[in-house]
């Protein structure tokens, strides 16, 4: 029995399946359904889980070259919102497009996490990153 961290056994199944230069979406409540894409939905009421409380409890696990973010999140949220992610992003690179171009990288993904999240734009996806040990 898992005694810690992600628990949710759709989540880790999909989290193993994502390889190097795969992509993983973290979306809020309104996000496009793509019907390609395998969609584990976590929403439970507005605003619970948040895009950025899932990614905490992934980010560990998972090694992440950089993040996609729609640049209207940037216009849209205040100060405070932009520095937590950037925070708990600890240097990853995030990557700001404009929200058309980044629903364009969507069917590339392997999954989305959909979450009950209302912030504006708040929808990360993940560019994943060489695993310890791979090779080039």
């Amino acid at each position: 029995m898992i005694k810690n961290g992600i628990l949710n056994p759709a989540i880790l199944s999909l989290m193993a399946r994502v390889r190097h230069t795969n992509l993983l979406i973290i979306a809020d409540r309104g996000f496009p359904y793509w019907n390609m894409i395998e969609t584990v939905d976590i929403s439970l009421v507005d605003g619970i889980p948040t895009v950025l409380q899932v990614f905490e409890a992934i980010k560990s696990n998972f090694d992440i070259e950089r993040i996609y973010m729609a640049e209207e999140f940037l216009k849209e949220n205040p100060r405070e919102a932009i520095d937590k992610i950037k925070k708990i992003a600890k240097g990853t690179p995030i990557e700001f497009e404009p929200h058309e171009d980044f629903k364009k990288l969507a069917p590339r993904a392997i999954g989305l996490i959909r979450t009950g999240d209302t912030t504006q734009y708040a929808n990360m996806i993940l560019l994943s990153g060489r695993t310890e040990g791979e090779s080039k």
